[in-house]
């Protein structure tokens, strides 16, 4: 008997259990009927957390914390939450205890726990229990005349369920918290005290958007997630519009202790009355394919807030609940093809104790007309920023000169993502969302303005050579000047040249990133053959300290010009961000001039020397003169290491520029070791050689001064060497020849002929000796020796050193020379002249005569 009654009431409770599970009743609505909203009691009483209790055994308790409605398409879900205590020593199963719910037709319908609650079975001793039970109340949209009885399993009652009362609705109960209280529920089973603070209404492009604050107070013990509830804005009339939550603060956390204010987003009607609306929560069962009410707040009057912000004032706006400084300054505007070309800076700090991320902004100018004209706000949206962090973001616009341009202001927007599934603000006063109805999706957009700073109207100032200017972005606060502009010859065309010098004026190091360059003469954009120096070891700027940054660009050296543009920008994410700009019309600086004897100074990393002329000597040609000189470089560095190579061109006195031809070691100088370089050119036989001087400077390949077997693409730090030509007369004798680096001693030389032969045998013997003093580039000069007869007829050799002529003492030198007119010679002289020729012009070094022996047959005896 026993056994067969235990099993009985097992059956029994599975049955009650298996009927609660299933949510079956009597009064559900059809699964197709319209979701609206609840038409919750408009009273202002407060919602509390306790609606009464039941007690439902010994020790065992029943409290009524809050009931709330939401529509659904098929029929409206009344949700309700019962806190079980159990007051005694050993744990209470939730299996004997049952909840109905009684609309005011007359409907009863169990309660059954949403997915969340359906595993608690049991309350254990000391302990309490909440457990959220829905129910299905089809049509029924009003709290009023609710009931909810409570019933225990009794095997002894009839029917096994013992009434243990009832909990009524009270008429005047609103689950709304008044405007402006604290209000003490719970987010993911944490403790949590909810306010509403705020309803802003913010006009856009014809539409109306609606800004809704609530603060979190996290009075657990565990971070609060963001729960993920939806959110809804409800209107008196009874409309609903779904709210995005604002996009820097999806996924929320609040620490314990910690209160933050919640923001979130809607469009709403421009005619909606927005008189006693209200913040309604609700949450997803997803198991149950149903949509339930949570808390819900009054909120407050709406306001509309004054978003100008005045010239160079301060706007603060909260990101994610840290306040951030956001400034707009050094607007300045130029006229260029019928465009207002503006640039100015957008300060952004974050005076916050959390590193905040951006949100997606959309920046434009818009005219007093309310014309819009966008700008790219990329290094804007996204950008994070550390705790007392400032970045200054670098902006730029073009307006239409039709546009007044000293009224304009910068919009900032915000955009942000439509709720999935909503239908946002398609609704009218006094009726029902549809839900999921016309869904929009994740492409629907919410474009909320932030701020519109005024811009202040300044004319952008032409930049004046060595005048100091201030200027801050990204990267920090510095002070420039324009060294000098200087416009130099470069192949067939001409390379201008503006040397920028940067002093950093703030008190931390000032880090330039990789810098380019492009420039704009005039109307004309040259920024493709725009070339930028800079000294790699000046990329981090001490404070107080210097660099100097050269850019130049090719133009046509027949191109005039007024008026010359610099712009200095990094490409991040291949994105250009300006470092940089300045505009002048300013002259042209001199050529610097060194004198005659002076010295030209290389500066540069690896390759400060200074460079000397060694000697200038002119070969006279028949149709033009061959321009030769000779630089000595002494390198100034401690280090071996490979000189800058040097360009050049020959000047005449009329202006006319002659690119020279180098000839310089590719070899590394030692520490204080001097190197040889040679130059020329061919010049026209009407320039005077005392009236031509040497444009010089070191060229540049990249972003390094070029070394020599590099080609480089331009020159800096241009000088006018004044040469000095020299014209030395040649040597009477053999004794001691000049071909420098070689010294020619001829010690002695015979000639010897036979008599009656056409052949006369020169012998020659010398001293061949090298100055080692310094490198020098490949020997390209030839030593040509010609032989004059007796009969004043010329021969000549062409020698070439390490082949014909062998470097050391005592070598000799054997030729023979032919002509008929030999048979009849009985004696007499020759003379060996001596000649440098260098690109096929030659200069008389030295000559001297020398006897010739006429040798007799030898007599052949009979």
């Amino acid at each position: 008997m026993r056994k067969h009654s235990s099993t009985y009431v097992v059956l029994l409770l599975s049955t009650f259990v298996i009927s609660q599970l299933t949510g079956h009743t009597a009064s559900a609505a059809s699964a197709n009927s319209v979701r609206t909203n609840p038409a919750v009691a408009t009273a202002t009483v407060t919602a509390t957390s306790n609606l009464g209790s039941i007690t439902l055994g010994a020790n065992i308790k029943a409290t009524l914390e809050d009931v709330n409605i939401w529509s659904q398409s098929g029929g409206n879900i009344l949700t309700y939450t019962l806190n079980y205590s159990n007051g005694s020593s050993k744990n209470a199963n939730l299996m004997y205890y049952f909840s109905r719910v009684m609309t005011p037709g007359g409907a009863v319908i169990p309660g059954n726990p949403l997915s969340a609650d359906a595993l608690k079975k049991k309350i254990g001793a000391k302990e309490s229990l909440r457990v959220t039970y829905y129910v299905n109340i089809g049509k029924t949209n009003s709290l009023k005349g609710i009931k909810i009885p409570m019933y225990v399993w009794d095997s002894k009652t009839k029917g096994y369920l013992k009434h243990a009362g009832s909990f009524t609705v009270p008429a005047n109960y609103s689950p709304t918290a008044v405007n402006g209280k604290n209000v003490s529920t719970t987010m993911n089973d944490i403790p949590v005290i909810a306010k509403s603070e705020s309803l802003e209404l913010y006009k856009f492009n014809g539409k109306v958007y609606a800004k809704v604050g609530i603060s979190l107070t996290n009075k657990g013990s565990k971070v609060l997630n963001d729960p993920g509830y939806a959110a809804y804005l409800l209107s008196a009339g009874g409309s609903s519009y779904e709210l995005a939550l604002d996009r820097s603060q999806l996924s929320y956390k609040i620490q314990p202790q910690e209160k933050k204010t919640i923001y979130y987003l809607a469009e709403i009607p421009a005619y909606m009355k927005t008189d006693n609306m209200k913040l309604q929560f609700t949450q997803k069962d997803e198991a149950l394919k149903l949509e339930i009410a949570k808390s819900s707040y009054k909120l407050p009057a709406a306001t509309t807030p004054n978003l100008v912000v005045g010239k160079g004032v301060t706007k603060k706006i909260i990101i994610n609940n840290n306040p951030i400084e956001t400034q707009l300054n050094n607007a300045n505007v130029y006229a260029e093809n019928n465009k207002g070309i503006w640039t100015f800076q957008l300060r952004v700090k974050n005076v916050g104790k959390a590193a905040v991320t951006l949100p997606t902004y959309e920046l434009a100018v818009k005219s007093s007309t309310g014309t819009t004209f966008p700008i790219n706000a990329k290094g804007l949206s996204g950008l994070t920023i550390k705790p007392l962090e400032e970045k200054i973001i670098p902006l730029t616009a073009q307006v239409p000169l039709e546009v007044e341009q000293n009224s304009l202001q910068l919009q900032m927007i915000e955009a942000v993502s439509a709720p999935d599934n909503t239908d946002t603000g398609s609704t009218g006063e006094g009726k029902g969302a549809e839900g999921s109805n016309g869904s929009t999706g994740n492409t629907a957009k919410l474009t909320v303005p932030v701020a519109y700073y005024t811009i202040s109207y300044t004319l952008r100032p032409e930049i004046q050579k060595g005048v100091e200017y201030s200027a801050s972005n990204e990267y920090g606060s510095f002070t420039y000047n324009l060294l000098s502009l200087q416009r130099f010859p470069w192949k067939d065309d001409d390379i201008v040249v503006a040397r920028i010098n940067i002093k950093n004026s703030q008190s931390v190091a000032l880090t330039l990133p990789e810098l380019k360059g492009s420039v704009q003469v005039d109307n004309d954009d040259v920024s493709s053959s725009t070339e930028l120096f800079m000294d790699k070891e000046t990329s981090t700027i001490a404070p107080g300290k210097n660099a100097e940054i050269y850019v130049f660009a090719k133009i046509p050296y027949t191109q005039e010009f007024d008026k010359l543009k610099v712009n200095l920008f990094s490409t991040v994410k291949e994105e250009k961000s300006s470092f940089l700009s300045l505009s002048t019309n300013s002259t042209m600086n001199a050529v610097s001039t060194i004198e005659r004897g002076g010295s030209y100074a290389i500066t540069g990393k690896g390759k400060n020397a200074k460079v000397q002329e060694n000697k200038t000597i002119i070969y006279e040609g028949l149709n033009s003169n061959l321009v030769y000189t000779e630089l000595l470089l002494s390198s100034e560095e401690k280090r071996q290491s490979k000189m800058a190579r040097l360009q050049a061109y020959f000047k005449t006195g009329d202006g006319q520029l002659f690119e020279a031809t180098a000839n310089q070691p590719d070899t590394s100088a030692t520490p204080g070791g001097k190197q040889l370089i040679t130059y020329w050119a061919k010049l026209p036989k009407s320039v005077i050689p005392s009236d031509v001087s040497m444009y010089l400077g070191p060229g540049i390949t990249g972003n390094k001064l070029t070394e020599p077997g590099q080609e480089p693409t331009g020159f800096i730090n241009i000088a006018s060497l004044s040469l000095n030509p020299v014209s030395t007369p040649p040597e009477k004798n053999l004794t001691k020849v000049a071909l420098y680096p070689y010294t020619m001693s001829v010690l002695s030389s015979e000639g010897r002929s036979l008599l009656g032969s056409n052949t006369i045998d020169i012998v020659m013997n010398y001293n061949l000796l090298r100055d080692s003093t310094y490198d020098m580039g490949t020997f390209t000069h030839k030593l040509v020796l010609k032989m004059t007869d007796p009969y004043g007829l010329s021969q000549e050799r062409s020698l070439n050193i390490g082949t014909e002529l062998l470097e050391g003492n005592n070598n000799s030198y054997n030729a023979t020379f032919t002509n008929n007119m030999y048979k009849n010679l009985s004696g007499g002289t020759y003379r060996i002249t001596l000649y440098d020729e260098f690109q096929g012009e030659r200069i008389e070094l030295a000559s001297q005569a020398y006897n010739i022996k006429i040798d007799r047959p030898a007599v052949t005896e009979k």
